[in-house]
């Protein structure tokens, strides 16, 4: 290759495009090519690489709490999962309704892994999305505002696509922190998707959140746009343990 076509390709910023020349050089694979095909090989190559690059982006900002995909869901497990729905939700047309999911089970039988999951699929799909425990959001969210940063903060998560919100009323919701919350799902209501993952049926949220008329704001923006997984059965943890496995 040309010493100063590289460097204007580089100044370009087209490293897939130059690979791909590199790639053909020399090649008797591409002799036979016209000049239309293998122009056509050098721009998805590049392409290719803009589009990996930007969802390890999307990933990275995603903050998942762990790596789990579509196809490390494991539907042999008797939990109360129906795989149908489930991979019916993995096509994310939810997502695209500004609908919400409701996760809910008790401990260990797999809702975080689930949620990471959807968010892992919600990238690959184009959306952006973002994990977080509760306590950290709500941390998160009072740090801006001694910070200063809260409105970029917040207007970050007001445009998140997807936001998984882990150990939904793990602890009760104080007055502050229900404000905090209702705040927060004012600016999404309608206009991109939140996923519940909580030990907590519906029916016991109102009286985790302190404040009666924060409690119906928060259900009111959450409830009528929800679609819910119910799970059940024993720990995941414990079902993988090869220390419980061996003395059962």
């Amino acid at each position: 290759m040309n010493e100063q076509i590289r460097e204007q390709l580089r100044s370009l910023r087209l490293p897939g495009f130059i690979q791909a020349w590199e790639e053909q050089h020399g090649n008797a694979r591409y002799t036979d090519l016209t000049f239309e095909e293998r122009l056509t090989f050098l721009v998805q190559k590049e392409t290719l690489r803009r589009d990996n690059q930007k969802l390890a982006r999307r990933l990275k900002n995603a903050k998942l709490k762990q790596s789990a995909t579509l196809d490390q869901v494991d539907f042999s497990v008797q939990r109360g999962l129906n795989k149908k729905k489930f991979l019916e939700l993995g096509e994310l047309q939810w997502v695209l309704n500004h609908h919400n999911l409701m996760i809910v089970g008790p401990t260990g039988v797999g809702k975080s892994f689930l949620a990471s999951a959807l968010g892992d699929q919600a990238c690959k799909r184009g959306f952006t999305a973002r994990y977080l425990k509760t306590s950290t959001l709500l941390s998160d969210l009072l740090s801006a505002k001694a910070d200063g940063s809260y409105s970029k903060f917040t207007s970050a998560l007001a445009h998140t696509d997807l936001l998984v919100i882990d150990e939904w009323l793990r602890e009760p919701l104080s007055e502050s922190h229900a404000r905090e919350i209702l705040d927060l799902l004012d600016d999404r209501f309608r206009k991109s998707s939140t996923l519940f993952a909580t030990q907590f049926p519906v029916s016991d949220w109102y009286r985790l959140i302190k404040d009666p008329t924060l409690a119906e704001a928060i259900l009111d923006r959450v409830v009528h746009d929800s679609l819910r997984i119910e799970l059940k059965g024993e720990s995941m943890r414990k079902l993988t343990s090869k220390i419980a496995s061996a003395t059962t």
